[in-house]
């Protein structure tokens, strides 16, 4: 089985990253399930320029991320949390992305923010935006606030449980993917 090509796409502006931390837990896990070969990109290493209002004019460190995404066997994406949803500038990125190319692709869903109240962000903001692009999301998503993440490190029990259900769940959805391919049939729905 070759590696599963897999992106890891943190929304957040800033160094040190909680969301960022939360992508790369989740691909630390996943990788510890199955051989993966990961990218990991943020927003504080290729936002400057991101005001592109066509895909033409995205400069090339941009581009080159979202041709990463598009043709990447699964993401893992995470925002923080700006006034109840995902960032601005995450969505942006989002909005170059063929809906194509997304299209029965693999995703985990993550976010990060201020505290509870914040959690269903991602049930109500990020699941729909990813359901339409009819991608497969995993069903559980993993959302840490401010206490559950320490020094780049998830310190909260409940979250790690979180991190280690939503990689399980993503190999799966990589396993049937691959199963889809290699019978010809392209989009994997079943055992999903």
């Amino acid at each position: 089985m070759r590696p599963a090509r897999i992106v890891a796409f943190s929304g957040n502006v800033r160094r040190p990253s909680r969301t960022r931390a939360l992508v790369e837990a989740v691909a630390a896990e996943l990788g510890r399930r199955r051989p993966i070969d990961l990218k990991v990109y943020d927003l504080a290493e290729v936002g400057t320029g991101l005001g592109a209002t066509t895909r033409q004019g995205l400069p090339l460190p941009i581009a080159h991320m979202i041709e990463a995404m598009e043709g990447a066997d699964g993401l893992i994406v995470g925002s923080p949390v700006h006034n109840g949803s995902y960032s601005g500038l995450f969505k942006h990125v989002i909005d170059f992305l063929e809906p194509a190319a997304l299209a029965g692709k693999p995703v985990a869903l993550t976010a990060t923010g201020g505290g509870p109240r914040h959690a269903l962000m991602v049930e109500h903001q990020l699941r729909p935006l990813f359901g339409f692009f009819t991608a497969h999301v995993a069903p559980t998503a993993v959302y840490a606030g401010e206490t559950e993440i320490e020094d780049g490190i998830v310190t909260d029990e409940r979250v790690a449980e979180r991190v280690a259900a939503a990689a399980a769940e993503l190999a799966h959805l990589l396993d049937v993917a691959e199963a889809a391919r290699r019978a010809g049939t392209g989009r994997a729905v079943a055992g999903l």
